[in-house]
């Protein structure tokens, strides 16, 4: 009998050779080959692709092989694909879902197993129990058939996702002006999937782009994960510096998440970036629509949504929740506190190259620098400061949960506690508006505290009160 395989936020991810295996793969792609059939789509064509981890080309090779020999037919990527590319491909090709192997942001000995809907998105929380309970127990119980036989009957097919997916992108986006602008744009591609696409799409105009970590090296050198904060995003902030770049443009291992660096070296969190994107296409494209917003991310996004009359939305944490909600209120953009944002008109799925896109245009058409753009938001909504700390822990759960829940803090931070949500974590609301949440990973055995403030220097001090109520100060 093999251990139960659990997933988590946003699929399964595990240790390579230690649980992350290729028979707990082949798995997995089984209980997401018998849901599909159960969804009457037995004889239908599906994506997969993957990232650069160690061996993830050969996982997803393997998870062919188990999607056709359950009678299914595969669009294999030619290589290494952009997430986003990905979730793009499968309503590009018609297709009923995908398969992405990639473990995206964790440390370098992981990997994951991503699965998607005919939308691109992330499937729903109900679905996901049900292809989880679909997973055999054993190997033995896997339907199989050899890539080599697979490919010679047309059951697999490789392609390359990227013209089309560059074609559309011209249609979200006049590309032009950008190009034109002569900014010096340095792109740090984490040694993951963004590598390559930005020089790519905004070639031939003044406008310069210089990559840094754009080879595959799977040991993520210089940082400690491909995760697009500091302190792994430090180098390229110094770099930004030392070649007098105008902008930093981070992507995240599989590219579905972006962080930016302004022209001083500065990291704009991602809750700012998240609310420069929503002045972007409140004000200056002038486009209307929901908000879809986690719980974890920022208050400033409820503020525009006053001023511009919009509807704001919140979910739980992932973008299981998030991309259903979008696609339900035809949103016009939704996103994240991990940098992960998507946008109408595109896929309902996390998309790091067409946001980094999006503030290039954003500092275009407004012609000014990221810091200056952070100081316009903060004229329009106030200045928020915000911080988070992960810490590893280990026991039992449910205690440290039930710990939280009598705690009953009148004050955290110095500031009056106004309210507990418990929706996805335990989220105490600030007498300034602001937050703190108490959260556990859904991939990691990690409990992450989070906060939004309107009081610069409180902010410690709040993630600290937020460590003792859970026990780990």
């Amino acid at each position: 009998m093999s251990d139960k395989i659990h997933f988590g936020t946003d699929g399964w991810r595990g240790m390579i050779a230690e649980d992350y295996t290729f028979d707990n793969v082949r798995r997995c792609a089984q209980g997401y080959a018998s849901y599909m059939i159960q969804q009457g789509k037995a004889n239908d064509w599906f994506v997969i692709g993957h990232d650069k981890r160690f061996h993830s080309e050969n996982f997803a090779l393997a998870a062919a092989e188990v999607l056709a020999g359950n009678g299914m037919r595969v669009y294999l990527t030619d290589g290494a694909t952009p997430t986003p590319v990905i979730a793009f491909s499968v309503v590009n090709k018609k297709a009923s879902g995908a398969i992405n192997i990639t473990a995206s942001h964790n440390p370098p000995g992981d990997n994951g197993f991503k699965v998607r809907n005919e939308f691109g998105g992330a499937i729903d929380p109900d679905g996901l129990k049900q292809i989880e309970s679909l997973i055999p127990d054993t190997a033995n119980e896997v339907k199989r058939m050899n890539a080599a036989d697979a490919e010679k009957e047309g059951r697999i097919v490789r392609f390359d996702p990227a013209p089309a997916y560059i074609e559309h992108l011209n249609d979200l986006i006049d590309l032009q002006p950008i190009k034109d602008a002569g900014l010096k744009v340095l792109v740090d591609a984490m040694w993951g999937n963004g590598a390559g696409w930005f020089p790519r799409i905004l070639q031939g105009g003044k406008t310069e782009i210089v990559e840094i970590h754009n080879v595959r090296n799977p040991i993520f050198p210089e940082m400690s994960r491909p995760e697009p904060i500091p302190p792994n995003i430090n180098v390229g902030l110094s770099e930004t510096l030392r070649q007098g770049a105008d902008v930093l443009i981070v992507t995240d291992g599989d590219a579905d998440r972006v962080g930016i660096g302004d022209e001083n070296g500065r990291f704009i969190n991602q809750l700012e970036v998240y609310a420069l994107l929503a002045y972007y296409f409140l004000e200056v494209r002038q486009e209307r629509g929901a908000i879809v917003k986690t719980l974890s991310t920022t208050s400033m996004l409820e503020k525009l949504g006053k001023i511009y009359a919009v509807p704001v939305y919140q979910t739980g944490v992932g973008f299981k929740y998030v991309a259903p909600k979008m696609l339900e209120t035809d949103a016009m953009i939704g996103g994240e506190e991990s940098g992960g944002y998507a946008f109408r008109g595109n896929v309902p799925e996390r998309d790091g190259i067409l946001a980094g896109l999006f503030i290039l245009d954003l500092m275009v058409r407004l012609q000014r620098k990221p810091s200056e753009l952070l100081t316009i938001l903060f004229d329009l909504v106030g200045a928020h400061y915000y911080d988070r700390i992960d810490s590893a822990f280990s026991g039992d759960r449910k205690k440290r949960e039930q710990m939280i829940l009598d705690a009953h803090p009148e004050k955290i931070g110095g500031l009056k506690v106004t309210g507990l949500d418990t929706t996805d974590g335990f989220k105490f609301g600030l007498e300034d508006g602001g937050w703190m949440l108490i959260r556990f990973s859904g991939t990691e055995p990690i409990i992450r505290v989070y906060t939004e403030t309107t009081h610069q220097d409180a902010v410690q001090e709040i993630l600290q009160d937020g460590l003792h109520i859970v026990g780990l100060a």
